[in-house]
């Protein structure tokens, strides 16, 4: 809802400007500029286990043909490692918002890439395919550290005390998308055609980049600054490093392909790694420049723990799209109460969960705040681990019974994603927060990559592990999942005392 009512401008002086839920008006812009990207990731992602496993034996009995025919271990591999990285490339995305483009040109080329993508996937055949995973994701990468840095900017600084509850409003726009997404591409691609599916998402994005265009006029001037351009000689520079790590690689695969012994975990298994090795290089990177000042570095040394504790709780957490999703399609019930449903249609408990109680949680976060008692950033991250930890706990129940080839009730499944969905919203947007006040001017849209980079090494993690032939899919490689999130959530909060001492401002 638009109002007018009195806020405090940059400056410090008092005007009347029209808000979005008391907010600043820009945040309406990119909260349907992110409603409508996750509508078109998430209809993707709700397709792409099932696709991959279609006409295949780990398909569901009378489930859709025309797939890529995958094994159950392989397909789980892809679907951790796709959206692995899809956040990879958000380092690179901050970079360009940073140094090349601003983040509001970096978000508009990003539409259009995954636009492309999309496209792409709705033409059958594996090359088209694997182009059209590797199109969205570059394109995901450029458009979401940038549009999360434009969000932190609308706000007077890390103590406005709208900034938590603005980006608990601006992820209820990323679950919106999320929610509508496995009901209108989710059902079309797994009822009727998946690559009909696919092109239904190039349409939502299509439309969020129509509306970001037209409302960047609601957004403040920073968001078409080039926080340190790049000197002269430094874009050549880049370029020429990337293209011979680039050319390398392509060396090294056409000589694969042409003696026969290429595989496709020769591309799987590198890629997974360097999800793992590139956050943590980068991560690194930045935490030792020696121009950041002391005050910087000290919040950086916090943030590398808020990093680590994110990474575990997306490995677990993702598990929802990959490892939870082909149960529920095979070992799960598709009718209640006499109404049949999509197994896609799972995917929209988590975001059902969250339009009910993000705003409830932006309250409560707002109303603690103003009587001095809400709680440090280290023990909501404390708090998410654990939860997360806990519905893996109560996932190996269906698992044991469906263990005899019972059909569980879909409701089981429900319940994980609502423990999961309380998790979230204790780390999730406030993660997104605490980057943003974290982070060092000079890596401004770079930080929010990092921040990104946390679900890539988590989702790497679980596909080096599938790879390695461990079974995430058995109740005991689940519980043991569960517990290793419980007990990072109590080691983090034994230690959030002095976690809290590196970054004294910050909440």
């Amino acid at each position: 809802m638009i109002t007018t009512s009195w806020v405090p401008a940059p400056n410090g002086t008092g005007i009347s400007e029209k808000t979005f839920f008391g907010h600043p008006r820009g945040l309406a812009t990119l909260f349907l500029t992110e409603m409508w990207e996750r509508f078109s990731f998430y209809g993707m992602r709700a397709l792409l286990p099932l696709y991959l496993i279609a006409g295949g034996p780990a398909a569901a009995a009378g489930s859709q043909g025309h797939g890529l025919a995958m094994g159950e271990s392989t397909a789980l591999a892809v679907t951790s490692l796709y959206m692995a990285m899809v956040y990879l490339p958000c380092m690179a995305g901050g970079w360009l918002g940073d140094r090349l483009w601003g983040p509001r040109r970096t978000v508009i080329v990003a539409g259009c890439v995954i636009i492309a993508g999309h496209l792409l996937l709705a033409v059958p055949g594996l090359p088209p395919f694997f182009g059209g995973l590797a199109l969205v994701a570059v394109g995901s990468g450029l458009l979401k550290p940038n549009v999360s840095t434009l969000l932190g900017h609308l706000y007077a600084g890390p103590d406005d005390p709208r900034r938590d509850g603005g980006f608990t409003i601006f992820y209820m726009g990323i679950n919106l998308g999320a929610l509508l997404a496995p009901l209108v591409i989710g059902t079309i691609g797994q009822r009727y055609s998946w690559h009909l599916g696919f092109a239904l998402a190039a349409v939502g994005m299509a439309l969020g980049l129509a509306q970001f265009v037209l409302g960047t006029r609601h957004l403040r001037d920073l968001h078409g600054v080039v926080a340190k351009p790049l000197k002269r000689g430094e874009l050549a520079s880049v370029v020429g490093k990337f293209g011979l790590w680039l050319g390398a690689a392509g060396i090294c695969y056409a000589a694969l392909v042409a003696s026969g012994h290429y595989t496709l975990k020769w591309a799987l298994v590198p890629l997974s790694v360097a999800g793992v090795a590139i956050p943590v290089r980068v991560l690194l990177r930045i935490r030792r420049d020696r121009a950041l000042d002391a005050r910087e570095q000290s919040r950086m040394s916090s943030y590398v723990w808020f990093f680590a504790a994110a990474a575990v709780f997306w490995m677990v957490y993702d598990q929802g799209a990959s490892t939870m999703a082909v149960f529920g399609a095979g070992s799960t019930s598709d009718h209640v109460l006499g109404f049949a449903f999509p197994s896609s249609w799972l995917q929209s408990a988590n975001p059902v969960f969250i339009m009910v109680l993000g705003p409830v949680f932006a309250w409560v976060w707002l109303r603690l705040a103003r009587r001095r008692k809400e709680p440090t950033t280290t023990v909501k991250f404390a708090c998410g681990l654990g939860l997360v930890g806990l519905s893996f706990l109560v996932f190996v129940v269906p698992m044991a019974i469906a263990g005899d080839g019972i059909k569980v009730s879909p409701m089981w499944l429900v319940s994980i994603y609502l423990i999961q969905t309380i998790g979230e919203l204790c780390l999730s947007p406030v993660g997104l927060s605490v980057t943003t006040k974290m982070a060092p001017l000079k890596y401004a849209s770079q930080t929010m990559g990092i921040w990104f980079l946390a679900v890539t090494a988590g989702d790497s993690v679980a596909s080096l592990l599938l790879l390695s032939g461990v079974d995430l899919s058995t109740p005991t490689v689940v519980a043991a999942e569960g517990c290793l999130a419980v007990l990072a959530g109590l080691a983090l909060f034994l230690r959030r005392k002095r976690v809290d001492s590196w970054q004294p401002a910050v909440r």
